[in-house]
């Protein structure tokens, strides 16, 4: 099966394949970093780093590019209450996202870009757009006319009328149109600001994206992807502003959105406040857990977050995990199966993917030839490869919070147990397995004997 993906703009599964052979370009925005990230905010990239993935198996080449915004009123505002540069907010909350989607296990993009490190780029597309008449200055601000494309509401498919009813307009007497959005806005001389046509000031949020995307990936790009949330107003005044500044010329080929989490039966979102940040989160609970938990839904709908889907995501790696354990002794690559690169390639399930991943591990516990578990193995640790799972020594997972010391006194307990139940000891075997339970060490019994795992991080 070739790789099939859900087009926003379309609202189909279709075939995908990069419009250069030699090149596939993909752009996920990314954070504006003004504070720590919350946990929904972490979706994307990891849903999209296992896309990145599967383009470079598939295609042999990509070019993915995950900006960092770093020019916004939010971060205006945390620096002037602080009396310091931008420059310290951004580069503290910046460093901050890529420790934490690190460990998460989100590889680097390939690209980078920083807003405040395009602003001439940012110029030239706004002084394009003003040429062509899709946008107008009007009391230090430039706008883009919403009338003058007739695209205008593609992706979201609603018309103007709607999408002004559901959005946050601001109502301003420069405006031509009410739906007119800003291009470049004025800065005091408190603020943070760079020289212009239209005078000193700073970008809008949308056409940071847009620059940026032209600068590094060129006027089409095969994917363009980030939070349905997204969708409109950012991605559709994104659409409008490349297609109007490259003479109509199609900006991306193809619309990837992931769906909300919810907490509580709520959309999570700093405004509602009931957020949970991911630098929180990773000190509190095995990162790979976390992972593991953001990938257990299809990446389109909705996922539940909560600390049971957190909890059984620990369960489930420590039966993976100890399946590795118990296949010490086997010398094996990891190979991924067919099977979960046909999850992949139909739209990223993950779910499915999965799945398999379980599937391969059950078989894996029971296999007893040599051949077989070498097999089993390699598929194991291939899956868990393509998933961004699995790939840290068995003994390091079991060890997550606690020293080598402990590790090395928990194993003597378990050891003198098995002495004692050998010498049919059975009340000091079970004073042994309760004082282990108290701790929160659980036993299991396998084909190669008892393991342990600690119930909680």
């Amino acid at each position: 099966m070739s790789l099939h993906l859900y087009n926003s703009l379309t609202r189909r599964v279709e075939p995908f394949s990069p419009a250069d052979p030699a090149r596939t370009t993909m752009y996920v925005c990314g954070p504006t970093v003004y504070n720590y990230v919350h946990i929904g905010n972490a979706r994307g990239p990891v849903v999209f780093g296992v896309l990145a993935d599967l383009l470079r198996r598939r295609f042999g080449t990509l070019a993915y590019a995950r900006n960092i915004t770093d020019i916004d009123d939010k971060i205006n505002a945390s620096a002037s209450e602080q009396g310091v540069p931008i420059s310290a907010i951004t580069d503290r909350y910046a460093a901050a996202y890529r420790e934490d989607m690190a460990a998460l296990g989100v590889a680097p993009p390939d690209l980078e870009p920083a807003a405040t490190a395009h602003i001439p780029q940012i110029v030239a597309m706004i002084e394009r757009l003003v040429e062509s008449g899709h946008a107008y200055a009007a009391d230090g601000h430039v706008l883009f006319a919403v009338d003058s494309f007739d695209g205008y509401g593609k992706l979201s498919r609603r018309d103007p009328d709607e999408m002004l009813a559901g959005a946050r307009i601001e109502v301003a007497p420069y405006k031509k149109g009410p739906g007119d959005f800003v291009l470049w806005k004025p800065s005091s001389d408190d603020l943070p600001g760079w020289d212009s046509p239209w005078g000193r000031g700073r970008p809008g949020w949308h056409i940071e994206c847009s620059a940026m995307a032209a600068a590094h990936l060129g006027e089409t790009i095969d994917i363009h992807a980030g939070g349905v949330d997204l969708q409109f107003p950012h991605h559709e005044n994104e659409i409008a502003q490349s297609e109007c500044a490259h003479g109509g010329t199609v900006f991306a080929r193809f619309w990837l959105h992931n769906g909300m989490l919810n907490f509580d039966g709520a959309k999570m979102s700093k405004s509602v406040g009931n957020i949970a940040r991911v630098h929180d989160l990773v000190r509190e609970h095995p990162p790979e857990a976390l992972r593991y938990a953001l990938l257990s839904a299809h990446y389109r709908g909705p996922l539940d977050w909560s600390d049971a889907l957190i909890e059984q995501s620990v369960r489930t790696l420590d039966r993976l995990y100890g399946t590795l354990r118990d296949l010490a002794d086997v010398e094996a690559e990891a190979r991924i199966p067919e099977a979960i690169e046909t999850a992949l390639d139909d739209d990223l399930n993950t779910p499915q993917a999965l799945a398999e991943l379980a599937r391969i591990a059950g078989e894996a516990r029971k296999a007893v030839d040599a051949a077989d578990r070498k097999r089993l193995k390699s598929e194991l640790l291939g899956a868990g490869l393509a998933l961004g799972l699995l790939q840290q020594d068995p003994a390091a997972w079991f060890a997550r919070g606690a020293s080598g010391e402990d590790d090395a006194r928990i194993q003597a307990l378990v050891d003198e147990r098995v002495a004692a139940k050998q010498a049919r000891d059975f009340a000091r075997a079970d004073a042994i397995r309760d004082r282990l339970a108290a701790e929160g060490i659980v036993l299991e019994d396998t084909p190669q004997g008892v393991r342990w795992v600690r119930k909680h991080a």
